[in-house]
């Protein structure tokens, strides 16, 4: 079964979606001349806003789109965010350098399939997650973490033996050390989920943990 982490973060997230909507819609409005003006003011003699979604067993509310702006949640980034992508952008980094060992020790076809897979993921994974550390002023910001503690993470020893290991012996180990490694990746995005800020983390993070939950069952088949 897969965990989609679907809670009131993703009502804001469609809302914050539909106040930018609004905001470029209005912006639209005032930048296209006369006709434009009239437009907006029809639209506005009509009630038309921002549907805002309401809390669990509450209606939705129709919001002007300055109302809107005023209630739309604070997207700055926090540490949690910032750490979540640094830290994560480390963890999906081993498991590439894991993945890497696959096609030339491993013994079974579906191993070398899902090596591939995690790899063809993770790779624009880190590109995404460096992209938002570079843009959101995080590059050189909240560095220092101890990468040793993060969950699920390979210790030298474990890699030492996948690399020696081969055919069946190094499916077994690798299939071991990526369902630990996975389910580390699930902790710290679900906690980014829990602790952050900002909805783009909040996207990446959701598609971990559904990303990996799905391979990890997999992984558990074979």
């Amino acid at each position: 079964m897969l965990i989609r982490h679907r809670s009131p973060r993703v009502r804001r997230s469609v809302f914050a979606a539909a106040v930018v909507a609004a905001v470029l819609a209005l912006g639209a409005c005032e930048s296209g001349g006369d006709d434009s003006a009239d437009a907006a003011k029809t639209n506005a003699d009509k009630g038309a806003g921002v549907v805002a979604p309401g809390k669990p067993g509450e209606p939705a509310k129709t919001l002007s789109a300055g109302e809107a702006l005023k209630a739309a949640p604070d997207n700055t980034p926090n540490s949690a965010d910032f750490t979540y992508a640094q830290m994560m952008i480390v963890h999906h980094g081993q498991a590439l350098d894991m993945t890497a060992l696959v096609p030339e020790r491993a013994d079974s076809e579906q191993v070398k399939r899902l090596a591939s897979r995690i790899a063809d993921a993770q790779k624009p994974e880190i590109g995404m997650m460096e992209a938002w550390l570079k843009n959101n002023g995080g590059a050189k910001k909240h560095q220092g973490h101890d990468h040793g503690t993060m969950p699920g993470m390979a210790t030298e020893a474990q890699l030492t033996q996948l690399r020696s290991a081969k055919g069946k012996a190094f499916d077994e180990l690798f299939l071991k050390l990526m369902i630990t490694h996975h389910q580390g990746a699930i902790t710290m995005a679900t906690e980014a989920l829990s602790e952050g800020k900002n909805i783009q983390v909040e996207e990446m993070a959701n598609d971990v943990i559904s990303q990996q939950t799905s391979e990890m069952n997999r992984m558990r088949g074979m």
